[in-house]
């Protein structure tokens, strides 16, 4: 093909593409049907394409910056403004730059304008890395490079007098002197943990592994309200692993607190938040969002999900609590307790004040410390530790009592019965007895049309021999196993009970004999050691998803007089 070189009067220039194409008829990119043709079908020199069958479609773009939509007319627009014969570009990372201004009063779009003949540059210090996040407020913008955080004004330049006074005035200066904030902390590489509500601005330092505040008063480690060495430890993981970490920040007006996701696939991803009302950190959240922002009063995350990204609001009355983008997670607590900690205790009871639906997962005592095992082949921690205590409603259960005479002598596992007293079906896992049955065989299914019973182990009996059936039922099984969701029978319970507005357990401890111990395991109640870490979370049955509160937490101890 022979080369052509085409002269550039204008900007505005027009591109004329085929969008839909059908027939016989090829494509002449130079002309199309609405193109007026000149003699035989020509215009200047270029052939017109017919549209006879309404066959052709053609879209027309403009490539000025600014167009108006539907415009029955046009014009040339304006010329170039200079041509750089030999352009060079350059990448300066800690410097800015800025255009010319659009007028809103006038229409006039000066923003892709940038004059060579005037110094439009402003340039950080280089030694504290490149810029990662501009912020104006008001007059003021606040630059984060990595290493450093600084302010200049916008349209105004500050004047200091001999005592060391300054003054703010009018001056032609776009961007004034760069004025760094006292301390050495920077934004890292990580600018989307910038979130500002008011005049704070919260952010993530992940060289100096710090979460900070930059409000009027200055820069202040915020990380450091009881959480230095979590985020140290959490950043400074994080910060290895640049090209897959993240430190997603958001704030959220619903609450009034600032929400951070630190998310890494080479340490365990946090979610968490600081209240300036608490002045301290305090929850952990089971989601980590790609974003997180406030809107109108509504705090907003996204997730990319299946390759969509999904708009999640939280805090919304037809979501149940604890469900964070289609996933429902229990909340829980953890704390300690810890009164007289020189003195060894036993810990016997726990007791909370709050609503019903609260479980207790663990009730754990401080570690004995490393000891030899017996194969001499590593070292043992011991604990004393509890079982599960069942919330409320779920630890509530009902005793189920049945006989039955069987209809002729079997040796087998299924047995016919021809009458049968039951409160209720037979329940799964109750004890059968009766004369012949050896000790520990359970009801494994009874089908109350047919009269057949299923049981977990042969039996032996002859025609006749009356059988009965005991056992205990518990809420999560009265409709499949009794027929019903509140079967007339009297109430028991096996986790907490409910006394004067008071949920309380006592503590039985399940741990296995360690040296030393004459009384161990179930044969003992309560917990012995210095102090215990409690978890209490919320069940999944209870009025699931609605809210559940937690005023107190308290535990009945006696002291151990050192054995």
């Amino acid at each position: 093909m022979a080369g052509a070189i085409i002269e550039v009067k204008y900007f505005n220039t027009f591109l004329l593409k085929q969008v839909n194409k059908s027939g016989s008829e090829q494509p002449v990119w130079n002309g199309s049907f609405g193109v007026p043709g000149g003699t035989n079908g020509l215009k200047g020199g270029y052939p017109v394409i017919s549209n006879a069958g309404g066959n052709f479609q053609w879209a027309l773009e403009e490539s000025r910056i600014r167009g108006g939509y539907n415009n029955v007319s046009t014009d040339y627009g304006a010329k170039a403004y200079i041509v750089e014969d030999e352009p060079q570009s350059s990448s300066r990372v800690n410097s800015l730059i800025y255009s010319g201004i659009f007028n809103s009063r006038t229409g006039v779009n000066r923003t892709n304008v940038f004059s060579v003949a005037e110094d439009i540059t402003k340039s950080a210090d280089p030694a504290n890395g490149s810029i990662q996040k501009l912020y104006a407020e008001d007059t003021n913008l606040t630059i984060f490079q990595e290493l450093k955080c600084s302010r200049a004004l916008i349209d105004k330049d500050a004047i200091y007098s001999a005592e060391g006074g300054g003054a703010v005035t009018s001056s032609n200066l776009v961007i004034g002197v760069i004025q760094p904030y006292t301390g050495e902390y920077g934004i890292s590489t990580n600018p989307e943990s910038f979130a500002v509500y008011g005049y704070r601005k919260y952010f993530s330092d992940a060289n100096n592994n710090v979460i900070l505040r930059l409000s009027r008063d200055g820069l202040t480690e915020i990380s450091s309200y009881g959480m230095k060495d979590f985020f140290r430890d959490r950043l400074s993981g994080n910060a290895t692993n640049f090209t897959t970490g993240k430190i997603i920040g958001g704030y959220d007006i619903h609450n009034s607190e600032y929400v951070i996701s630190i998310q890494s696939e080479n340490t365990r991803s946090e979610t968490l938040n600081f209240d300036e009302r608490a002045t301290g950190w305090v929850s952990r959240f089971n989601y980590y969002p790609d974003q997180a922002f406030s809107l109108r009063n509504s705090f907003y995350t996204v997730k990319t999900v299946g390759g969509d990204a999904q708009l999640w609001k939280h805090y919304d009355p037809s979501v149940p609590r604890g469900s964070f983008h289609g996933i429902t997670n229990k909340s829980s607590i953890t704390f300690v307790f810890n009164p007289n900690p020189t003195n060894s205790k036993t810990f016997q009871t726990i007791a909370y004040e709050g609503s019903n639906g609260w479980q207790a997962d663990s009730f754990l005592s401080d570690s004995t410390g490393s000891t030899l095992n017996v194969s001499a082949t590593g070292y043992n921690n011991a604990h004393d530790s509890i079982a599960q205590i069942s919330s409320y409603g779920e630890g509530e259960y009902v005793l189920t009592q049945g006989s039955g005479i069987t209809l002729s002598a079997t040796i087998s596992n299924t047995v016919s019965l021809n009458t049968i007293t039951f409160n209720g079906r037979a329940t799964v896992g109750a004890t059968i007895s009766g004369i012949g049955i050896e000790a520990g065989i359970t009801v494994v299914s009874y089908n109350i049309l047919t009269g057949v019973l299923v049981a977990s182990g042969n039996i032996n009996i002859a025609s006749g021999t009356l059988l009965t059936f005991n056992g205990a039922v518990s809420r999560a099984d009265y409709n499949a196993v009794l027929g019903t969701t509140s079967p007339p029978l009297d109430r028991y319970y096996a986790g907490f009970v409910r006394k004067e507005n008071k949920y309380v357990a006592n503590l039985i401890n399940n741990t296995s004999a360690s040296s030393g111990e004459i009384l161990f395991g179930s044969a003992i109640s309560g917990i012995k050691g210095f102090y215990g870490t409690v978890k209490l979370s919320t069940d999944l049955t209870t009025d699931a998803g609605s809210e559940k509160t937690l005023f107190s937490v308290e535990s009945v101890y006696t002291m151990n007089n050192g054995y």
